[in-house]
């Protein structure tokens, strides 16, 4: 289970060691498709930082649904977030291996990103009591954003090469904290200081212009990928049978992967891996505020340490990119683990908004590099002509990582009567998580990954 080869392929170039490198290339934005790719990651960041973290849920608590009883406002909240991520998580393999036939991942990534646009811009539209309706956006944000994603995601190992994806996809996710830091500080500025930009102090103004401002941000930073990442070809592997209909070929292609996953055997071990760790981070990215506001930390200082994550993301998650060529991919994931392991146990002792700071840095520091070197090793282990769809399979366990537990920490909470109890149980997450990533072979995955790809052949327009 070494990681030998991974870590030659930094010289494979011969330009020996990393430090010899161009600033731009040690960052993985050398070229202008792969920054074009990251703007997306600054487009998305963004978003989820003000409409999913930060601005939305206490704009709908406090206003669209300050009528209804906190339970019933939670749980309804809960709802659409569910809808919005199941909706694209059971349809994510099938789109992808469509795009994988068809090669459209482009265009289906600016609809959907299209539609999370709209849905952003909708919000402007809600005000008091108006919570169904915000709601009914919301879902459509969040389908917007997940399902671009699983597009976006598909396009990585087809722009970078083997030895440069680590730095590319920790690059990309770089460039998005830093986006999210600068529209989320824009955003909470003008919420808190609207003189500044001739608005009126009272008022639901500056926060509803605040959702304007995230969908002029998403579509203006979506039109880079659009105009500088070209559409991978689409490639078949030999003897595969070209339908004549899309959705015909795409069944079929999922049914036959399903079939031949024990081909790509650690690839499906790092999918079941990243679906039980990922599920343990993005627990406590959802539940954080609501666990401090249980503690009584101050809304002020929650907010403010979220702002802070996206600014500690940026060189963070560059510096995971490097130690990845230090150490290997697989190992610097183990490295995150064990911090947000440390994150959970020091989360139990939290007292007060100190304590709340610091944690949220210690999340800053791992949470980018963590999900982009999870990304960048899954699509090392996958041949490239089937991103798409192998995409779509990660695209589902991404989506679903967070539900199960938030469960988990309610249930555990409920059964003891201690919140602290309920996060501590989320420790669980990333002990197993971390023992499944142990079974990964980087090695093996990658060569049968290499070998797949030899063998497969461009599909010619005549077979259509």
């Amino acid at each position: 289970m070494t990681e030998a080869s991974e870590k030659r392929d930094s010289n494979r170039d011969g330009r020996g060691s990393e430090g010899s490198m161009p600033l731009l290339e040690r960052l993985g934005l050398h070229r202008k498709e792969l920054r074009a790719w990251a703007m997306y990651e600054w487009a998305t960041t963004g978003m989820w930082a003000v409409i999913v973290a930060a601005v939305f849920p206490i704009y709908y608590r406090e206003v669209l649904a300050a009528d209804i009883p906190g339970p019933e406002a939670v749980r309804n909240f809960s709802l659409a977030t569910t809808l919005g991520i199941v909706s694209v998580a059971v349809v994510a393999p099938l789109m992808g291996a469509i795009t994988d036939r068809a090669a459209i991942k482009k265009p289906l990534l600016v609809a959907f990103a299209a539609l999370g646009v709209a849905g952003t811009g909708l919000l402007f539209f809600v005000h008091e009591g108006d919570w169904l309706l915000g709601l009914g956006f919301f879902v459509l944000v969040n389908i917007g954003a997940n399902g671009s994603v699983v597009f976006y995601d598909a396009l990585l190992p087809h722009i970078a090469r083997p030895r440069e994806v680590d730095r590319v996809s920790t690059g990309a996710f770089a460039v998005g904290y830093l986006g999210a830091g600068l529209l989320l500080a824009f955003c909470l500025l003008m919420i808190q200081m609207p003189g500044l930009f001739g608005l009126p102090e009272e008022g639901t103004l500056p926060v509803r212009l605040s959702f304007v401002a995230v969908a002029v941000w998403w579509a203006a930073f979506t039109i880079p990928l659009l105009l500088r990442v070209p559409e991978p070809e689409a490639e078949i592997t030999p003897g595969e049978v070209v339908e004549k209909s899309t959705f015909v070929f795409a069944l079929n292609r999922i049914r036959a992967t399903f079939q031949e996953l024990k081909s790509y055997r650690n690839a499906f071990l790092l999918l079941i891996a990243y679906l039980v760790y990922g599920d343990g981070i993005g627990t406590i990215i959802r539940m954080a505020s609501i666990y401090g506001a249980e503690l009584g930390i101050e809304r002020g200082h929650m907010i403010g340490a979220i702002v802070m994550v996206q600014f500690v993301g940026v060189p963070f998650s560059f510096l995971f990119g490097t130690i990845a060529g230090w150490i290997g991919t697989k190992r610097a994931i183990f490295l995150g683990l064990l911090v947000y392991t440390g994150v959970t146990v020091l989360g139990y002792f939290m007292t007060s908004a100190l304590h709340f700071w610091i944690l949220a840095f210690l999340v800053g520091m791992v949470q980018g590099g963590t999900q982009a070197l999870s990304r960048s090793l899954y699509s090392s282990m996958i041949p490239a002509y089937k991103s798409g769809e192998l995409f779509g399979f990660y695209g589902v366990m991404d989506k679903f990582a967070g539900m199960v537990g938030p469960s988990v920490m309610g249930f555990v909470a409920s059964l003891t009567g201690s919140t602290r109890l309920g996060i501590l149980s989320i420790l669980l997450f990333f002990l197993v998580g971390g023992a499944i990533l142990w079974f990964v072979d980087v090695d093996e995955g990658r060569r049968i990954a290499k070998e797949a790809q030899r063998r497969a052949r461009p599909l010619e327009d005549d077979e259509d």
